[in-house]
């Protein structure tokens, strides 16, 4: 039986591959690899013979991918961008001295670019990336040195460092507040008064949404029928903050991350301390690369974390104490 040799594909090849099925254009594809349209052509037709089967199918006016296009491509991207990943840390390692962390929209925004300043100051040869996506990144990315997530501990990966817990407490704007205690909005003294208000809800899908959502926090206060004046939803948490701070109508807010807000009276806790909710969800902070020693700015930026956690940590602590008592 013939068999056709198991040789390695040239990378050359695969790169001109990933950029037609990208653009789905050749001439698209050559610029972006300042090669010549004939030289993209003559690559593409070779690695379809290395691999016997056609990965374009090409049209007068367009080209799309074949079947088996559609497969290798899915190959071919992730390792690519490894690939890529690895060649920009191996030339970031030659120069300055860098962080890279991956974590959600709202922690970056509400918790930890407020407090970034400190270490540049400490440190001002260390460059921090920040990656701020909901989207959870793959820990063994060269890219990735640290990883700050949201999770209950059940799920927490091995070794992952708990930052602290997480509690939800409805706030609005200063601004809402004094209107409402003077009477010229609507009254915000019990639970029962969100129904004459906007609720800024999360529009997220994910299983957290269980506890940082309206539903569950009215369930727990007796109001589980509650419909509000209108629903106002947003992606993300920082949005939420954002409304209510201007007066938009009333959040969920995520203790942890406005605990500061709270205290400058920029945001206020309509229903006090006493109508706080405990989430089972913590944040954490895990090491990306898991395996290999951390680089010794890395090591600092942690030890930075962590000692920046522990106030939160202290407070909110704290606070799920006084709600479970």
């Amino acid at each position: 039986m013939n068999r056709l040799p198991h040789r390695a594909l040239a990378l050359g090849s695969l790169r001109a591959f990933e950029a037609v099925a990208r653009r789905l254009s050749f001439s698209a594809a050559a610029e972006d690899l300042y090669l010549t349209q004939p030289a993209i052509s003559r690559q593409i037709k070779a690695l379809e013979a290395d691999l016997g089967a056609p990965l374009f199918v090409r049209g007068t006016r367009k080209v799309e991918l074949s079947g088996a296009g559609v497969q290798l491509l899915r190959g071919v991207m992730p390792l690519l961008q490894r690939l890529d990943s690895t060649v920009r840390q191996i030339r970031s390692a030659r120069g300055r001295r860098h962080v890279s962390i991956t974590t959600f929209a709202s922690f970056a925004s509400l918790w930890l670019l407020p407090r970034l300043a400190s270490f540049e100051r400490e440190h001002p040869d260390i460059d921090i990336r920040i990656s701020a996506s909901d989207t959870m990144a793959d820990l063994d990315d060269p890219d990735v040195d640290l990883a700050l997530r949201y999770c209950p501990p059940d799920i927490a990966p091995a070794g992952a460092m708990r930052l602290f817990g997480e509690l939800v407490t409805p706030a609005v704007g200063r601004g809402l507040a004094e209107q409402a205690a003077r009477s010229l909005a609507p009254p915000l003294a019990v639970p029962a008064d969100l129904a004459q208000h906007t609720l800024l809800e999360q529009d997220d899908h994910r299983p957290s949404a269980e506890y940082l959502g309206w539903r569950h926090w009215l369930r727990v206060h007796g109001v589980a029928q509650l419909e509000p004046a209108r629903w106002l939803l947003l992606n993300f948490t920082y949005q939420q903050v954002q409304a209510a701070l201007s007066g938009q109508g009333v959040a969920l807010a995520r203790l942890p991350l406005v605990l500061e807000t709270l205290e400058r009276g920029e945001l206020v806790e309509p229903f006090g301390a006493s109508h706080r909710v405990v989430s089972p969800y913590a944040y954490w902070m895990i090491e990306g690369q898991r395996g290999l020693a951390l680089r010794p700015e890395v090591t600092l930026f942690a030890r930075w974390l962590g000692a920046q956690a522990e106030p939160t940590r202290r407070a909110t602590d704290l606070a799920v104490n006084a709600a479970a008592a």
